[in-house]
């Protein structure tokens, strides 16, 4: 039924009679409404391609103690990619200076050293008043901000909740991989 109405009257004639909600029309929700450049070739990249994925995002940085969490990272992706699981990379050199690169060096150096394959958006403030607007919604909604690299904010499929992990806790920790699969069912 929706579907023949769909074809008779498109999307945008049943959006403004209420018969289909904006997320059945695939309208893209608010916290991902935002765009960003992608870190290998600085084209924009929007975050409504990842409306429908459970989206773990990380503040990251290649000089931290905490850099390793990359390999975890990445094997996290590999293993549930395919279940409808992204992390997204959003370096930052807010916290100690420990990402002073550029792009093609940071992207060099997730590639080379920990075969990072996860989307990684370029270089981006995402603490304090200066924070990129997701990162600033990101805090709004949790109450929880980065207080080092590696934070962790996972977001559930339809983009309504975002639980926050701080940097101590790993990609392999129990509570995260918990939040994700049932962020995943």
């Amino acid at each position: 039924m929706i579907s023949a109405l769909k074809k008779y009257f498109g999307i945008a004639g049943l959006l403004s009679v209420g018969v289909v909600s904006p997320t059945l029309a695939g309208e893209c929700p608010a916290l991902l409404n935002h765009s960003f450049p992608n870190l290998i070739d600085g084209k924009p990249q929007s975050l409504c391609q990842y409306q429908g994925k459970v989206i773990l995002v990380v503040n990251t940085a290649s000089y931290c103690g905490f850099t390793s969490q990359y390999d975890g990272l990445e094997k996290l992706y590999a293993r549930q990619k395919d279940k409808g699981l992204v992390v997204i990379g959003f370096p930052s050199n807010d916290f100690g200076s420990q990402e002073p690169g550029g792009s093609k060096e940071i992207a060099d150096f997730c590639r080379l050293t920990y075969g990072v394959e996860f989307p990684m958006m370029a270089k981006s403030v995402v603490k304090g008043d200066k924070a990129n607007p997701f990162y600033i919604k990101l805090r709004e909604i949790t109450g929880s901000k980065p207080r080092w690299n590696f934070h962790k904010y996972l977001i559930n499929r339809d983009a309504t909740q975002v639980a926050a992990f701080g940097s101590m806790t790993s990609p392999d920790d129990r509570d995260l991989l918990k939040k994700i699969d049932e962020y995943l069912k």
